[in-house]
């Protein structure tokens, strides 16, 4: 790749460039990694129809329980590297003091300068990592299905739960929703979606008898009028 004022720069390509190159920006992560991304003008096909549809019940437990009754676990990225991302942070601050009784600037402190870059690799391998389920998901999804229905989460709101704010964040069902509706928009699918108020679990799911509501307690109730057994989890129809 040539660059200006550089010439020629070797670089490691991760997929390969289709239509016309437009522009290009060049970045330097935290992590001291370099990256550049390539803005390519392309036409896009819509998919062939696949005469299906399905709902999405996002979730902390599972990421996502669609109403085919598959369930998709979540991986819980940052907190499986919360451990080592502790262990590493505790010995940057560690050397953030080191530095102070030195009478050193963070600029200038090489050891802690080095840790800083080494904190960074953990978490942007932790947002690697959930990128590329989200999309490998996202994908699969669209590819299989017209009609995609979900709820219409409040995702803000939800953060202010502190008791749940993490786990939320850390399945990023807003980059996930995101994804799904710029894809869908790309391949001629449709996203439908549901008012988070629509009372879906006292509907039965065959044949849309509302049967009031019910306690936490109750996961699975059977329909009076057509004996359907209906999940809490996903009743969409």
């Amino acid at each position: 790749m040539k660059l200006p004022k550089l010439g020629l720069v070797t670089f490691a390509k991760s997929r390969e460039l289709k239509g016309r190159i437009l522009h290009a920006i060049i970045r330097k992560n935290s992590s001291g990694n370099y990256y550049v991304s390539l803005l390519c003008k392309e036409e896009i096909s819509e998919l062939p129809k696949m005469n299906a549809a399905i709902g999405i019940d996002l979730g902390i437990t599972d990421f996502a329980i669609l109403s085919d009754g598959q369930k998709i676990a979540n991986n819980r990225f940052t907190s499986k590297m919360a451990k080592k991302l502790n262990r590493e942070q505790r010995k940057l601050s560690r050397r953030a003091l080191l530095a102070k009784k030195k009478g050193l600037s963070l600029l200038e402190a090489k050891n802690y300068q080095k840790q800083k870059r080494k904190v960074a690799r953990l978490h942007e391998k932790v947002k690697n990592q959930r990128n590329d389920f989200l999309n490998k998901l996202s994908t699969e999804i669209i590819k299989n299905h017209d009609i995609i229905c979900m709820e219409d989460l409040h995702t803000k709101g939800m953060l202010r739960n502190h008791k749940l704010a993490k786990s939320i964040s850390d399945v990023s069902w807003s980059s996930f929703v995101t994804k799904l509706q710029y894809k869908a928009d790309w391949y001629g699918r449709e996203i439908i979606k549901i008012d988070q108020w629509f009372p879906s679990s006292q509907l039965c799911s065959e044949c849309g008898h509302k049967d009031g509501k019910k306690s936490l307690d109750i996961r699975e109730w059977t329909c009076p009028i057509c004996l359907t057994e209906t999940s809490m989890q996903v009743s969409i129809f």
